[in-house]
């Protein structure tokens, strides 16, 4: 009875295994191998594994086998940076790991230097290192060739499944091994066939030779023609079944730049993963790789220039293609609008400097969601393409198209494509059976004919295998399967941008919401905060330094160099929290560095200020900043620890004087053990510690609905998988209410501020919530100190608000985002922690209620109930993240009317950047504003020296969704320029008002003269 397909396909793989035992004629061992300098034998373990390790041997191939033929085939026991270095001093340097070990040599003697790590590429610690191998082969290449051909026809018949090509396939696999002339030999057989797994499994093998002979001349001959004619054959067959699809694959490498290892790492990985990339570029015409991120390279120019020339040197070939655009791959949920605005400003000019192009396609193939914000912000940077393919990732709805127009919040449009390849996605493989189902997957095939698919070992990178190059080349003559070839990243987003220019392609409009990993917006909440105080710290810097500047004083430096830290800890696994504590103990570290220095600049820049302030008698004077465009209530902590909060405005951009001695607190303010009141608002503390009642006095309306401020914690919060990543749907199933403090007390009552303290405590952890109300607030804020000591736990605040809409309003990068809270579809189900950046709000259409925070990311709105998670115990990959102690503040505000009329954004502001102030003698008291933007209401994004030439750098944006005039009221012998991108280059823009609803704007501000 004859064999089904499946069944000869199951004889195929093992008769294919077979053919691999004889891939090398013969071998010899490289012996005389040291270990810091000290012998260390084969198989030996490592003396130690602490750190960076060095290898070093001489190795000397034999005479008689070919120089072509020879291979260096290594396992150190871990990852390495290898060089080899050749008695005419030229040297080859290779990337080691556990995809990339057999290499290619160019003379016969050398010298092996290594720089080593006892771990493998996803950084799992190799616990018992040992040197496994060192040894030359004599690559017997009929024999791998065949194999290789014969494994590629296999994994098409698997993936082509019922295709009626498949029996042809099988036929001639089968008489190619059919026409082999094979080895018999018992000794030599069994000697080669030993490390087969079936063969492994044998009680007690026979004696075994220890180098068994490899093939004869004769029988390697049968294998190339065996090789020449299964070829033919396919080729013969590609005429009948012609491929069907295309792909364009391009070489990758995606380099966490930290996740489950520390950056210092990553700079190994760099070198390693880069060198392997060249070296394949020397062997291979045809081969193209591409990699994003500027400030690899410019880690590159510091650690290792000559490795930056030879990929220079590649990049103008046109082999190597530098892709993205931006200083790295960020998080886009989580970063300020001008964060994200720096990231491509700084990346494109440290591009077009060190490689002389920018960049068309923005490369974030493994971000966990996507800012509205990002399609203008990318299309004022040069940017009119996007690449992800997270997602696919989503695991209840999905974008129904994969090649489409992504359309942002002002409406602004990037070309966008993800490709669904089920083989490791971005790192995806030179085979059919990858390629197969990436173009059944592709969804846009019916109007566009090339689908994209990067290829190569990645996310600890390593990249692209000889062996892929190889198999790309076998692969053109195979019939059925997609055609695939080589090419750029930029090349296929020019032909799908012909394509779109003649066809109706779908449109996406708004956030690219991935529902998955929304824990990423909780876990690490150390790194988060700082983050966040670095970003407002360095806008406030530039600003203060050139309001300076506009009033007399000398230009400002550039920040650039701090911006580049936080610009690197907004990476997609540093921000989100998903990496190991070694990465958050050295971001916490970068970006304290950077809050310090940028602060130490907002001194310097407002000393340099007030010498500009016309002199007077106020003897006792304050200084005070405004940083922003809403005119601000005086608020501000003095030298000695007092607090002002006096009824004077700090006028927007200004830089005011006012007299210590003359400042009296707003009025109204009264305090007693459970209540706080101002002429604004009147708390009401309940015995639970919540809020039992907030009235908003302008209105006369309660804000809350029963009690806000509600401390829930969820102790079963235990997800399926990707535990710093992932919150389940049902995490709320178990929950606790902390309603019973330890104890509520009044600790301030002075005439500018009141406080009543509360204190909770959960198992091992306690919070210590301090409601403070100053006398010139608009808001109730909630001073909190988690010390926290539980893991998998969840800690939220939810806040029934006395409001109801079926949409809450979410602030994020250069706008907002609206979000239904009901959960009338799967969608809105789906969306149940989502992204905010310094408020959500939730209002009816004379009166609303706002959550404000200074540090927090991961909210929720269901119904009338706005949710914010605080804080979180995941085990892995950190065991201890977020253990111990953290600060923040959130705040409580109604408002009259929407959100944009009640001053929400403006109080949002003032919590996350306080006015500045600083004492000082001899000034005359007023207020000097030397900038001034009037019309309709805009928000402040930065205030900046220009990249080139003189001048300042003004971004303002439209935040709510309007449109209207807007003009600059400058100093005598100021300027502003034509509109410019966030490039700082002029700028066409349309829209028939001055500024469009979410619009960002970009000015240069000169001296006339200048």
């Amino acid at each position: 009875m004859p064999l089904t397909i499946a069944q000869r396909l199951d004889r195929l793989k093992v008769r294919i295994a077979e053919l691999a035992h004889w891939r090398d004629r013969q071998s010899a061992a490289i012996d005389g191998w040291t270990f810091e300098g000290e012998p260390i034998g084969h198989h030996q373990d490592w003396p130690h594994r602490q750190g960076v390790v060095h290898f070093a041997a001489t190795a000397e191939a034999p005479e008689a086998w070919p120089l072509a033929d020879i291979r260096l085939q290594l396992d150190l026991g871990g990852e390495s940076l290898i060089t080899l270095s050749y008695p005419d001093g030229e040297t080859e340097t290779f990337g080691l790991d556990p995809y990339h070990q057999e290499f290619p040599v160019k003379g016969r003697r050398f010298s092996i230097a290594t720089e080593s790590v006892a771990r493998f590429p996803f950084g799992e610690p190799n616990r018992a290192p040992r040197l496994n191998k060192a040894r030359f082969i004599w690559l017997d290449g009929p024999a791998h060739r065949l194999h290789l051909l014969l494994k590629q026809v296999a994994e098409a018949i698997d993936a082509l499944g019922e295709h009626e090509v498949v029996p042809h396939l099988m036929d001639a696999a089968e008489h190619a091994l059919r026409s082999l002339d094979w080895p018999s030999d018992t000794a030599a057989y069994i000697s080669r066939t030993s490390g087969a797994v079936m063969q492994q499994k044998i009680w007690e093998l026979p004696e075994l030779e220890v180098n068994p002979a490899g093939l004869t001349d004769e029988q390697s001959a049968s294998a190339t023609t065996a090789f020449e004619a299964l070829t033919a054959r396919l080729k013969e067959l590609q005429k009948r079944f012609p491929p069907n699809g295309e792909l364009l694959l391009t070489g990758h490498a995606h380099i966490d730049l930290a996740w489950l290892w520390p950056y210092r790492e990553t700079r190994r990985k760099m070198r390693r993963t880069f060198n392997t990339a060249l070296s394949l570029m020397e062997r291979s015409d045809d081969f193209r790789f591409n990699q994003s991120t500027a400030h690899y390279y410019a880690q590159m120019e510091e650690e290792d220039p000559e490795l930056l020339e030879r990929i220079k040197q590649k990049v103008a070939e046109g082999k190597w293609e530098t892709v993205g655009g931006m200083w790295v791959e960020p998080d886009t949920n989580m970063p300020t609008g001008e964060s994200l605005a720096r990231q491509v400003l700084y990346g494109q000019r440290y591009f077009e400097k060190t490689f002389g192009t920018r960049h068309t396609v923005c490369w974030l193939p493994d971000c966990f969601g996507f800012s509205g914000a990002l399609p203008q912000i990318l299309r004022q940077g040069g940017i009119d393409s996007f690449f992800t393919i997270k997602v696919n990732w989503s695991e209840t709805n999905h974008i129904p198209s994969d090649l489409f127009w992504w359309k942002g919040l002002d409406g602004s449009r990037v070309l966008t494509h993800t490709f669904d390849n089920p083989m490791q996605g971005y790192n995806g493989f030179v085979q059919a059976d990858c390629y197969v189902p990436t173009w059944k997957n592709f969804r846009g095939k019916t109007q566009h004919r090339t689908s994209l698919l990067a290829v190569g070992y990645g996310d600890g990178g390593g990249g692209v295998t000889p062996e892929m190059v190889e198999r790309e080349v076998q692969l053109r003559d195979f019939p059925a399967i997609p055609q695939a070839r080589w090419g750029t990243v930029r090349s296929f987003y020019e032909q799908a941008h012909r394509t779109a220019g003649e066809k109706n392609l779908p449109v996406w409009d708004g956030e690219i919401y991935l529902e998955l990993h929304r824990a990423t917006l909780t876990s690490q909440s150390g790194v988060k905060r700082k983050h966040r105080q670095a970003e407002r710290a360095l806008i406030t810097a530039e600003t203060i330094a050139s309001l300076a500047h506009m009033l007399g004083a000398d230009r400002p430096r550039s920040l650039e160099t701090d911006w580049r830290v936080v610009l690197k800890n907004e990476f997609h696994d540093i921000l989100p929290g998903s990496s190991i504590r070694e990465v958050y103990q050295d971001a916490e570290q970068e970006l304290e560095g950077v809050i310090e220095h940028a602060k130490a600049e907002q001194a310097v820049a407002l000393q340099a200020l007030s010498a500009k302030l016309p002199k007077g008698g106020v003897g006792d004077a304050l200084v005070v900043v405004n940083p922003s465009l809403a005119p601000r209530p005086l608020s501000a902590t003095l030298s000695d620890g007092t607090v002002v909060a006096a009824a004077d405005l700090v006028a927007p951009l200004s830089v005011a004087v006012f007299d210590k001695g003359s400042l009296r607190p707003a009025g109204g303010l009264k305090a007693s053990p459970d209540r706080l009141e101002n002429d604004h608002l009147a708390v009401v503390i309940g015995k639970d510690g919540a809020v039992a009642s907030l009235i908003h006095k302008a209105t006369g309306r309660e804000a809350v609905d029963g009690s806000a401020n509600q401390l829930w914690v969820y102790p079963a919060d235990k997800p399926r998988n990707w535990d710093a990543w992932d919150i389940d749907a049902d995490y709320a199933e178990k929950a606790v209410r902390l309603d019973a403090p330890d104890g509520i007390n009044l600790v301030e009552d002075g005439p500018h501020r009141a406080a009543i303290r509360v204190v909770y405590r959960y198992r091992n952890s306690s919070v210590t919530q301090t409601y403070v109300l100053t006398a010139n607030a608009r808001r109730l804020d909630i001073e909190t100190t988690i010390d926290w000591h539980d893991r998998r736990t969840l800690l939220r605040t939810l806040n029934p608000v006395a409001a109801q809409a079926r949409k809450a309003t979410f602030e994020c990068a250069f706008g907002i985002v609206e979000r239904a809270t009901h959960t009338n579809t799967s969608w809105e189900q789906a969306m149940f922690e989502a992204v905010a950046h310094r408020f959500v709000d939730i209002s009816e259409p004379d009166f609303g209620v706002a959550l404000l925070n200074n540090a927090k990311y991961g909210h929720s709105a269901r119904g009338n109930v706005i949710g914010m998670s605080l804080v979180r115990g995941p085990i892995y990959p950190d065991p201890l993240a977020d253990e111990g102690e953290q600060s923040f503040t959130y705040a409580l505000m109604p408002h009259e009317g929407a959100w944009h009329e009640g001053g929400v954004l403006d109080e949002a502001i003032d919590l996350n950047q306080p006015l500045v102030s600083a004492e000082s003698s001899g000034l005359s008291a007023g207020s000097f504003a030397p900038l001034a933007v009037t019309g309709i209401p805009v928000a402040f994004s930065g205030l900046k020296p220009a990249e080139e030439g003189d001048g300042l750098i003004l971004r303002l944006y439209e935040p709510a969704g309007r449109r209207g005039s807007l003009a600059l009221e400058l100093p005598s012998g100021w300027a502003a320029s034509q509109p410019l991108n966030i490039l700082e280059e002029p700028m066409e823009r349309k829209g028939p008002a001055d500024i469009m609803p979410f619009e960002i704007r970009t000015w240069k501000l000169q001296m006339a003269d200048a």
